[in-house]
């Protein structure tokens, strides 16, 4: 449970596996997180980073599980983030390959999202359920400060970033055929991926603000003189830029005030709880002392 004083900054990262090790973070621990929601994709790495008004705090895991081990349908995103939650993160910063459906989002770029488009299915969407019905807003899934900060560190970090866009969340593993990528271009979807949702949704019913820094690594298949996307070209573009999204994480720190205000979105359950108190599943009330502890 959140440790840190309330105005101090603690950034969860959900990232590609290896990307603790490589920003070397200070003092750093790995440590295996139990969730009543399951088995996340693995332990969590802690630790700090040099900020520019002292050490900043740094939780990661690896979205996929050490040696990509997870497929997008199979990650347990409920107990990476109760797991997150548990470690007293304040923000939550996602780190994810994406497809472009833009001619101006070329490969190598990066992307600040700041909307989704969820077509996934299979997926457990919300922390609550029948015994503990709650309902969160999220007109605007993006936390816009912490986007903000991201972007400012990726362009310090030398990045070719983009403020703002719609992420396609598709179900997957296989990629789209040029049928579904023409669709989604005409749904003014930027960008297409596999893994942000319900990454989203379960942060803001965590009260975590997130944000999603997308790194380019394709055109997906609209392109009709491209040929389709193989896994081997994301692969390429993923490890040539690895080390400019370490990068932007490092110098996230830098940028980070000293102290964290207090965002609304701290406070996202206050009024989301339907079910009156006496007809509550007692069993997932116990379940949701990280996520929901600080209203139940």
């Amino acid at each position: 449970m959140r440790t840190e004083k309330p105005d101090s900054w603690h950034i969860g990262v959900i990232g590609g596996s290896g990307l603790a090790g490589g920003i070397a973070l200070d003092a750093a621990q790995e440590i295996a997180v139990a969730s009543p929601f399951g088995e996340p994709s693995g332990p969590v790495t802690t630790g700090t980073l040099a900020g520019g008004q002292g050490p900043v705090r740094f939780t990661f895991i690896a979205r996929h599980g050490e040696g990509h081990r997870l497929s997008p349908g199979a990650v347990n995103y409920r107990a990476n983030i109760d797991v997150l939650k548990r470690c007293g993160v304040t923000d939550v910063l996602a780190l994810s390959a994406i497809g472009s459906l833009r001619e101006t989002l070329a490969p190598g770029h990066f992307v600040a999202v700041d909307q989704f488009i969820d077509r996934t299915a299979g997926r457990p969407q919300s922390f609550f359920g029948a015994g503990l019905v709650a309902h969160v807003g999220l007109a605007d899934p993006v936390c816009p400060r912490l986007s903000a900060a991201a972007v400012a560190a990726a362009r310090a970090a030398g990045a070719s970033v983009h403020e703002g866009g719609t992420y396609l969340a598709m179900e997957g593993p296989q990629f789209s055929t040029r049928a579904e990528s023409r669709l989604y271009r005409q749904w003014d979807a930027d960008v297409i991926g596999m893994t942000a949702m319900p990454e989203a949704r379960l942060a803001r019913e965590a009260e975590l603000p997130y944000a999603l820094l997308g790194m380019v690594t394709d055109w997906d298949a609209w392109r009709e003189e491209e040929a389709g996307v193989e896994v081997s070209q994301v692969l390429d573009v993923m490890r040539a830029n690895a080390a400019l999204a370490r990068d932007a994480v490092r110098a996230l720190a830098l940028l980070l005030p000293a102290r964290r205000p207090a965002s609304p979105i701290d406070r996202t359950l206050d009024h989301a709880l339907i079910t009156a108190p006496a007809q509550r599943d007692a069993r997932l009330v116990a379940m949701l002392d990280a996520v929901a502890g600080r209203v139940l």
